[in-house]
């Protein structure tokens, strides 16, 4: 045990620089952290030892590292905000947050950072907090490898998972986030990265991006969310290789576009959710080689849409593949595989020699009166969509994939 001590001691000089180590152990006479923190110099390690302390409500006003060892447990009694941060160049790593107080007016949180940069939140647990981890007006973030588990109430009773506001340079990497209102919430947030996290069980969406440009989000899943992603009022967002599972509900998507311009939307899987992707007012959105898989609709594309480029993607099993509330389409789709294409390939290029036409007559039923949806699986509906390849009119006739594949594309 003492070997292990020193090793860890050894670890955090080496890594931190030759400032004061301060250790905290619970069973000391005097285990008050905010002492500790009070009395330590800028650049101190403050090393935490394994226990429970209680009534916790910590404040961070100067350049340090709170590093715990075997998970130690903050716990605010449901009654107060845990950390907050004030301050430049601070590390918080191997904690249990928990049971913070909850309000409707206040963003009460788990850590709360406010004008701070240089920020490192790494292998954390944060439990039953009202906001998991709460940022606004920092720079050079790094969130990673923390479980940050909610108890969901009314939605709007509810916090975010992590909340960043006004903030730039933000890597949010390999969080498990649940239970939330949003599991991760972007407002005025460029040159960030989310990456490889995995956001489930959240009352409204998995991730959600407003007025926050130039950002990636890549190699996440989004599974049973009541929204999977929304991106609003955004541009030059990149969405690659994300997965996007069951976000079902009466108003749920994989993804909700909404006035967004000038991104990519590259590899992604959508399987089993109500909608895949629904674009509102977006343009010059280019969506390539994405997996479209036992959606109700893959994709809708509203008449306010223009510009959008659809191509390399597969659309299997979808109940309706695309749907639109227009009769003028102002988007481009080519060489995608539709699993419901009927054509023929003569010169056995892969290409098939006619037009698909991805919007059945059906589906523009549906967008004008939803009650109509409970004729799904009719036989008349069979001989509606049949009718209307053979003499099509209410069908927009220039939203169609000229050369559609045959065969399946590699993704």
């Amino acid at each position: 045990m003492k070997k292990t001590k020193a090793t860890i001691i050894l670890f955090l000089l080496f890594y931190y620089g030759f400032a004061n180590i301060i250790n905290i152990h619970p069973e000391s006479i005097s285990n008050n952290i905010q002492k500790y923190i009070d009395k330590a110099s800028y650049g101190d390690t403050i090393v935490i030892h394994p226990g429970i302390y209680t009534s916790v409500s910590l404040v961070l006003q100067k350049s340090l590292h709170l590093i715990g060892i075997n998970k130690p447990i903050l716990d605010g009694d449901f009654k107060n905000e845990l950390l907050r941060i004030n301050a430049d160049n601070v590390t918080i790593e191997g904690f249990i947050f928990r049971n913070s107080g909850k309000s409707g007016m206040n963003e009460i949180a788990g850590i709360r950072c406010i004008d701070a940069n240089k920020i490192i939140i790494i292998n954390n647990e944060i439990i039953n907090c009202h906001f998991g981890i709460h940022i606004s007006n920092s720079s050079t973030l790094t969130i990673q490898n923390n479980i940050i588990k909610g108890t969901p109430f009314e939605e709007q009773n509810t916090g975010n998972g992590i909340h960043l506001w006004k903030c730039n340079y933000a890597n949010i990497f390999t969080n498990n986030i649940s239970g939330h209102r949003d599991g991760i919430y972007f407002e005025f947030v460029t040159n960030s990265t989310i990456q490889d996290n995995i956001s489930t069980f959240n009352i409204r969406y998995g991730l959600h991006f407003m007025f926050s440009h130039s950002n990636l989000y890549l190699c996440n899943e989004f599974i049973q969310n009541g929204a999977g992603v929304a991106v609003m009022y955004s541009k030059n967002v990149r969405m690659e290789e994300n997965t996007f599972i069951k976000n079902w509900g009466a108003s749920s998507y994989g993804i909700l576009l909404k006035d967004i311009s000038d991104s990519w939307i590259y590899n992604n899987k959508f399987l089993y959710n109500t909608i895949g992707i629904h674009f509102e007012g977006t343009s010059r959105i280019e969506v390539v080689r994405n997996e479209f898989q036992n959606n109700g609709w893959a994709i809708k594309v509203l008449a306010s849409c223009m510009d959008n480029r659809f191509e390399h993607n597969n659309f299997i099993s979808n109940s309706f593949d695309v749907a639109t509330n227009g009769s003028l389409s102002l988007n481009t789709f080519s060489h995608n595989y539709w699993d419901k294409y009927e054509g023929y390939d003569l010169n056995h290029d892969g290409l098939g020699d006619v037009p698909f036409y991805p919007v059945n007559l059906y589906s523009m039923i549906v967008e004008q009166n939803p009650n109509t949806i409970i004729l799904l699986r009719s036989t008349l509906i069979g001989f509606l969509d049949k009718a209307e390849k053979a003499i099509p009119s209410l069908t927009p006739e220039n939203l169609k994939d000229s050369s559609p594949f045959l065969k399946l594309n590699s993704l």
